[in-house]
């Protein structure tokens, strides 16, 4: 995330890894979370970051997305997403909160996971930057 930060010149804004590494605490999902609000421009600058990041992963997404539709085929890669995705969740994030346990209850998360992962292969293109703001200031 650094070095695609001083691609797109955002060293005013994250000038060293820790600063970007300490915007996690802004997330209220995590165990432990600061209850202030982000600076805008940061916002910004961190989905600039994200689309310009599913960019280089966009053939990684597309390859779970195809998994997912073709989980009788071959159900591997679709598997190893949800698992590491879940394990991420449990380990990082307040699994007491409502909105946490709805992301592992399987039922809805299903569809959270594939809407995440449609979300960040519309932002790899040209306009993923525009859209994927708007997804997130829509939340």
């Amino acid at each position: 995330m650094f070095s695609i930060s001083n691609k797109l010149e955002f060293k005013n804004l994250f000038p060293s890894k820790v600063s970007i590494w300490k915007l996690r605490s802004y997330n209220p999902m995590r165990k432990s979370f600061n209850n202030k609000n982000i600076n805008v421009d940061k916002f910004d600058a961190l989905i600039k970051i994200t689309s310009e990041m599913s960019k280089y992963l966009y053939p990684y997404i597309r390859a779970i997305l195809s998994s997912s539709d073709n989980y009788t085929k071959s159900p591997e890669l679709w598997d190893d997403f949800k698992f590491r995705y879940i394990e991420l969740i449990e380990e990082r994030f307040n699994t007491e909160s409502v909105i946490v346990k709805n992301l592992l209850d399987s039922n809805f998360s299903q569809y959270f996971y594939k809407k995440i992962l449609f979300s960040l292969a519309l932002s790899s293109t040209s306009e993923g930057y525009n859209r994927l703001k708007l997804i997130l200031y829509n939340l």
